[in-house]
């Protein structure tokens, strides 16, 4: 049954804003799109991935985000176009070009209604580059259904239509060293090298912001020094600290075997990491079991490491 809620939370319910393609306002790190590259990993000071650059013409980057508002929520942003096809994990983000003060919070989530065959929640997230109220998610309760038709309005006229497409699950174990990805009932297991002891790879439900065919990481801008500059390949985007899941030529020799990156997720050259980074699409979902701190809620997606109940007290409605 679709049902089709103003504020509040229940089987649905509220909308948002104007369109930015996935992720691009959230992942944070300046990292390079481009044509092609080589493979690696990159970390931030706080020990976790991290990768920076600036934009090449000839890559494959995702679409930059649109600029117009919603009408009734001047410098309001969302994270997904009309059109878009997503994977089951993405949530729908609407963040603001100043923060909202608590006490008009609820009157914001109000002005947002989502109409699908769900049940969810909006939650305000503190963003990884955002102040306090500059952010507000929509999760529903579990993964979306594949095939569900969302619909988002915002204020005087603004609506958005996506789709949710095929369920894709990888789930990255970092003590035996090799991802499980399950998808359209098939399941397939692939060495991975993930980050090395000191620099563990973040721990938890992460989801995929965006990917792009090669990604300048530069470790000087990271207070790495001169551990690595270049140009890696197959950079599937899961933190805005600038975690990514990659081709990493490391993968080669440690895959299945041990942890040698500084934060990323690393497959060997060639046949893993493509199909990989061929078949992934925003919104699909990577989830890293055997490491130790647990990503932040607002380092990206992380909506999905809180519980339900944790989910909906973020709201500011009752």
């Amino acid at each position: 049954m679709t049902t089709e809620l103003r504020g509040g939370r229940g089987r649905f319910a509220r909308a948002w804003s104007a369109a930015a393609v996935c992720a691009l306002a959230l992942t944070g790190c300046s990292a390079q799109a481009v044509a092609d590259g080589s493979g690696g990993t990159g970390v931030g000071p706080d020990g976790k991935a991290a990768a920076t650059g600036t934009a090449d013409p000839t890559g494959t980057a995702r679409p930059k985000p649109s600029a117009t508002p919603l009408k009734s929520l001047t410098g309001a942003h969302i994270n997904i176009i009309d059109g878009q096809t997503v994977g089951v994990g993405m949530p729908i983000s609407v963040t603001f070009d100043h923060p909202i003060p608590v006490a008009e919070r609820a009157d914001v989530e109000r002005q947002l209604k989502v109409t699908a065959d769900a049940e969810g929640s909006w939650g305000w997230v503190r963003d990884h580059n955002l102040a306090d109220g500059g952010r507000v998610d929509f999760r529903p309760r579990v993964y979306w259904k594949p095939g569900t038709a969302v619909t988002v309005r915002a204020g005087a006229g603004i609506t958005r239509h996506f789709t949710v497409g095929r369920s894709l699950v990888a789930t990255v174990d970092v003590r035996t060293h090799f991802m499980t990805v399950e998808t359209a009932g098939s399941s397939r297991r692939v060495p991975i090298t993930a980050g090395a002891p000191g620099m563990d790879t973040w721990n938890g439900t992460m989801v995929v912001s965006d990917k792009a065919a090669r990604v300048f990481m530069n470790s000087q801008s990271v207070g790495y020094g001169d551990a690595y500059a270049g140009y890696y390949y197959y950079a599937v985007h899961l933190t805005t600290s600038g975690t990514y899941l990659h081709q990493n030529p490391k993968a080669n020799t440690y895959g299945g075997r041990q942890n040698v990156t500084h934060g990323c997720v690393g497959l060997a050259t060639g046949g893993p990491a493509k199909r990989f980074y061929d078949e992934v699409v925003p919104g699909d979902v990577v989830k890293v079991v055997g490491s130790r701190d647990t990503v932040a809620v607002g380092n990206g997606y992380g909506d999905w490491n809180l519980s339900w109940d944790q989910w909906r007290a973020a709201s500011a409605l009752d």
